[in-house]
């Protein structure tokens, strides 16, 4: 099926013939996939409306020459149980595989001259003792640093993620007071809150951060073991799940904008796109928080409004592809450097010389507009630091990805502005990484709000709802 076609699991005169109920998803991203699957695997006609011509939302590839770039490098850990029965159910986990035990490389080459390789990796012991070892030998902290992180692990495990009040705290001012030194912030919590979070931790929500790391560190033993895509994210999130969703009957149709959504005849809505409009029993809207700003029918929200104040934050991705091996681990995290992840993409983007490394840079605000040319004056040089086997190596591609809004921005007090699922017109739900899950804006968040918006739309239609993957057992 090329990009563009509109997909059909069912010919028009069954469609028309089967009973039953019928929606619309606006939004091809992984929450409107997987909304739809879930209304479709429920026997509801469902029509998926994405103005992209590929589905994948933000984590998806594209071609440059002869490389399939992802435009940016996405993880899921273990713990992310809807991301994981995504995978599953687009038949994609064994292209997506989790470390065996979490291990992660981190290499500091700030301060004393030369590099220092540290680990975070768990053993297999109960939490928390299968980080002890791990945080005891972590040689990127003093013994005084090592032993307050884990006193401000316990507090951080006590804290009840149900108070709204730590959402109105910032994380950072939370440590400061738990005796984290600025060292202990850069080396440990920013490491993972970054990535995780998309902000350093003085300006992220208390909520969030207690959410990340009491999930992904002090849940269960495995819970922060590490995935990542063998394959180009397009792989996993278009071509699979077109696949997926043609199997289930759902009709995707790309390349196609919603203009306007209004109520229609007996409760029902229509939906208008170029071309055609279409009605539907209920509506997903599995956009961006502006676009549904735009799309929301009038009194559908109390104060609509607060949706343009859920703030965005950006990404920017640096792609290096060298004429020789210089990288001899899937990837690394870096202290002490600019450089913040990086990850060999060789295989997974079909280069056959050489090798390909993506750089992963969060809360990227201060550089997300600066000029490739400075880019590159800038992070070459760091990796030769990081990595001597570059300092002989030929940079043979310099390129630039940028997410201007990658991901909501997880500030204090941004919980009481991100909606839930349900709307005050029957029938229109929300869905989106940016609404109220819990989560931040990662890949599970964004699968966790499609089925829960789909359930809510089962719940009012009268649908059965048992083949749902199970959002509170899994929390």
């Amino acid at each position: 099926m090329t990009d563009g076609a509109q997909s059909d699991g069912l010919a028009d005169a069954d469609r028309t013939s089967r009973p039953g109920s019928t929606a619309v998803v606006v939004g091809g991203g992984l929450a409107g996939i997987a909304a739809a699957l879930s209304l479709a695997d429920a026997g509801v006609r469902v029509t998926l409306v994405e103005g992209r011509p590929r589905l994948g939302g933000l984590a998806c590839s594209f071609r440059r020459g002869d490389l399939t770039v992802d435009n940016g490098q996405h993880v899921y850990l273990r713990c992310c149980t809807a991301y994981r029965w995504f995978l599953d159910r687009v038949d994609g986990a064994a292209l997506a595989p989790l470390q065996d035990r979490l291990d992660v490389p981190v290499l500091d080459v700030g301060g004393r001259p030369g590099r220092r390789l540290g680990r975070l990796r768990r053993d297999a012991l109960p939490v928390p003792l299968h980080l002890g070892r791990s945080l005891a030998t972590y040689t990127h902290l003093s013994l005084g640093e090592r032993a307050r992180v884990g006193r401000a692990a316990l507090a951080l495990k006590a804290l009840d993620l149900a108070d709204p009040a730590l959402d109105e705290r910032d994380f950072g001012g939370w440590l400061a007071a738990h005796g984290q030194s600025a060292r202990a912030v850069e080396a440990l919590w920013d490491l993972v809150g970054v990535a995780t979070l998309n902000a350093v931790a003085r300006e992220a929500s208390l909520g969030l951060a207690a959410m990340v790391f009491k999930t992904g560190l002090l849940s269960e033993p495995g819970a922060a073991d590490i995935g990542w895509a063998r394959v180009p994210l397009g792989e996993l999130h278009d071509r699979l799940a077109r696949k997926a969703l043609d199997s289930a009957g759902v009709r995707t149709v790309l390349r196609s904008r919603v203009s306007a959504i209004s109520p229609s005849e007996n409760g029902r809505w229509r939906v208008e796109v170029p071309g055609e409009s279409l009605d539907a029993d209920a509506v997903v809207l599995a956009v961006p928080q502006r676009e549904t700003y735009d799309l929301l029918p009038e009194g559908a929200l109390d104060d609509a409004g607060r949706l343009l104040d859920i703030g965005t934050a950006p990404i920017l991705n640096v792609h290096v592809v060298y004429d020789r091996k210089v990288l001899s681990r899937p990837f690394f995290a870096a202290l002490g450097s600019p450089v913040q992840w990086v990850f060999d993409r060789t295989e997974a983007s079909g280069l056959i010389e050489g090798q390909y490394l993506a750089l992963s840079q969060s809360a990227a605000r201060d550089e997300i507009d600066v000029p490739v040319s400075v880019l590159r004056a800038r992070y070459l040089p760091e990796l030769e630091r990081l990595l001597p086997a570059t300092r002989g190596a030929q940079v043979k591609d310099f390129f630039v990805t940028r997410e201007r809004t990658a991901t909501f921005a997880p500030t204090p007090g941004v919980g009481r502005l991100r909606p839930g699922a349900r709307t005050k017109a029957p029938g229109l739900y929300l869905a989106g990484a940016w609404t109220a899950t819990g989560w931040p804006a990662t890949m599970e968040s964004a699968v966790r709000s499609g089925i829960g918006a789909a359930d809510t739309a089962l719940a009012a239609l009268g649908r059965p709802r048992d083949h749902l993957f199970d959002l509170e057992e899994a929390a």
